[in-house]
């Protein structure tokens, strides 16, 4: 069913208000929320919140808003909860954002003013030709503009507006949950599920038009630290090892046609070094490891160790050690036992003109951690596109349609209870 023709939405208004704010995540902080200028943004949404009715909104020490859409129906619907992160990815830079509006863009590159080397076309982005004749959202040139993922909290904005102002769409009780850091794998953490209090959930933070994401990577982390024996460099000969020179060789070792990022694609998985630290006594490797089986992760685990062995087998008198720590598991393990979250939510896409493309996730998102919490919850598109890169763009028409399918859901919700 297609929203009131007469309402004005006001989600690219609110995209390009948002995106002005620096969420930027930080990796190396050990705080909650790693930077605390994601507030600034979450402060912003509370008093957007309550301006447009919702009284009960609420931003906690950590960083998460909590908000509730009262039930306006006398069926008992499950209550249902829709979920966005504020955060940006350190990858590049969010400082200073300035977005463009290319209104009824035309099709031909839009080259970005603030530095005419970042060209953003159809030739690197196939998905762009689809939307020709759409308004289309960019950043300047300098900074990724943070459609990832504050589109998806524009739309979830858009939606509370739209159903506060029509009281004819019957829905059961909905919740709203804005969390900080997923971008760097703490976006769950510290938020509190008996407070949040929903059955199922839906996160926004998906890519193209018509994408129903319901099977996630399942992920560990892995560090593999070499211990070599120190000594003087001008007396060293047959006693020291050099760690640097152990995890070097274990380097080598890893393949670069198969099992990695670079070489992969679809249900393949990897495991990535993302990280090298150390010096001569140690030296340490940190992998992500991914796989949509969970019961490969510890296949890849122990052929890394198995790597490793290898490794100081060739460097006499050196060791290895090896923690790993599990990070999300493929949300498709507990969605499987609630098929009907997955099913409303492509009756909700068909109601929208949509046909749903069941996708798979070569990541993670919010909604892998929170299925695993006891919220079984999915991710639907924002139309968001080559994210975290100053070639980040999205278009409004898919914002739009996505607000849309969020009315259309809960709709399906409350008819089918």
């Amino acid at each position: 069913m297609p929203l009131n023709e007469y309402y004005k939405h006001t989600v690219a208004e609110r995209l390009m208000r948002y995106v002005r704010i620096d969420t930027t995540a930080d990796p190396d902080s050990d705080t909650q929320p790693s930077s605390m200028k994601q507030k600034d943004l979450s402060r912003l949404l509370v008093e957007e919140l309550k301006q447009i009715g919702i009284l009960d909104a609420e931003l906690d020490e950590y960083g998460y808003v909590y908000a509730t859409i009262e039930a306006n129906s006398e069926n008992e619907t499950p209550v249902i909860c829709f979920c966005s992160h504020v955060d940006t990815a350190p990858d590049c830079s969010g400082t200073d954002v300035k977005p463009i509006l290319h209104k009824a863009w035309d099709g031909t590159d839009i080259v970005l003013p603030d530095d005419n080397t970042v060209i953003i076309s159809c030739q690197k982005h196939p998905y762009l030709s689809e939307r020709i004749g759409d308004d289309i959202i960019t950043a300047s040139g300098k900074t990724l503009l943070g459609a990832d993922d504050k589109a998806g909290v524009a739309i979830i904005m858009d939606f509370a507006n739209y159903i506060l102002r029509h009281p004819e769409v019957k829905h059961g009780k909905i919740r709203i949950l804005f969390t900080p850091d997923e971008e760097i794998g703490r976006g769950v953490n510290k938020v509190d599920m008996q407070k949040l209090n929903a059955d199922f959930g839906y996160t926004l933070d998906g890519g193209e038009r018509g994408m129903l994401e319901g099977e996630s990577f399942s992920a560990d982390a892995c560090t593999i630290t070499f211990t070599g024996v120190s000594a003087h460099p001008g007396y060293a000969k047959n006693k020291m090892v050099n760690a640097q020179k152990v995890a070097a060789y274990f380097m080598g070792l890893l393949p670069s046609d198969t099992w990695c990022p670079e070489a992969t694609e679809g249900y393949e998985g990897f495991v990535h070094p993302v990280h090298t630290q150390g010096g001569l006594e140690q030296c340490s490797v940190h992998f992500i490891v991914r796989d949509f089986e969970t019961s490969n992760l510890s296949l890849y685990e122990n052929r890394l160790a198995n790597l490793a062995k290898k490794a100081v087998d060739k460097f006499p008198g050196a060791t290895f050690d090896m923690k790993v720590v599990e990070q999300y598991r493929n949300m498709k393990e507990m969605l499987d036992q609630f098929p009907q979250v997955m099913a409303n939510a492509g009756e909700a896409y068909k109601r929208s003109g949509i046909e749903p493309e069941i996708m798979n996730i070569r990541g993670g998102t919010d909604g892998s951690r929170l299925s695993f919490m006891g919220l079984p919850c999915p991710n639907i598109f924002t139309g968001e596109m080559a994210i975290h890169s100053k070639m980040e763009y999205v278009s409004v028409q898919d914002m739009q349609k996505a607000v849309e399918v969020l009315v259309n859901l809960v709709q399906v919700w409350e008819e089918k209870k």
